[in-house]
């Protein structure tokens, strides 16, 4: 079963910064586009960021000019740059392999992020 390993996520006060990193298999990651989405409490999951095979960027409307996504192709890892956090960020999030060979998606766990006011 392929498992993306997602870190990086905690308690940060409002304005603070986090990391998140999300590792997948190689085989996996070489062929997909990677994604952060995330899900608050009584809310439907939400697209935050896309980072395509190629390196193109997408992102929320509410996080863009606060959020970087990266990718490094020799770790197969994608990061998330989270700055000036706001509790309306609270939520978890998941990190999504979308493999454009198959189309299939894969998923992590989650992590947690908690941004206090």
């Amino acid at each position: 079963q392929v498992q993306l390993r997602e870190s990086g996520g905690g308690l940060v006060q409002a304005g603070g910064s986090l990391r998140l990193s999300c590792v997948a298999p190689e085989i996996i990651f070489a062929f997909s586009d990677m994604g952060w989405y995330r899900q608050a409490p009584g809310k439907q999951r939400e697209l935050v960021a896309v980072i395509s095979s190629g390196g193109y960027t997408n992102y929320a409307d509410s996080v863009k000019g606060r959020f970087t996504i990266s990718r490094d192709n020799a770790k197969n890892t994608v990061y998330l740059q989270m700055n000036s956090l706001k509790p309306e960020d609270t939520a978890v999030y998941s990190c999504n392999a979308d493999d454009r060979r198959t189309h299939h998606a894969y998923w992590g766990q989650g992590t947690q992020v908690t941004v206090s006011s």
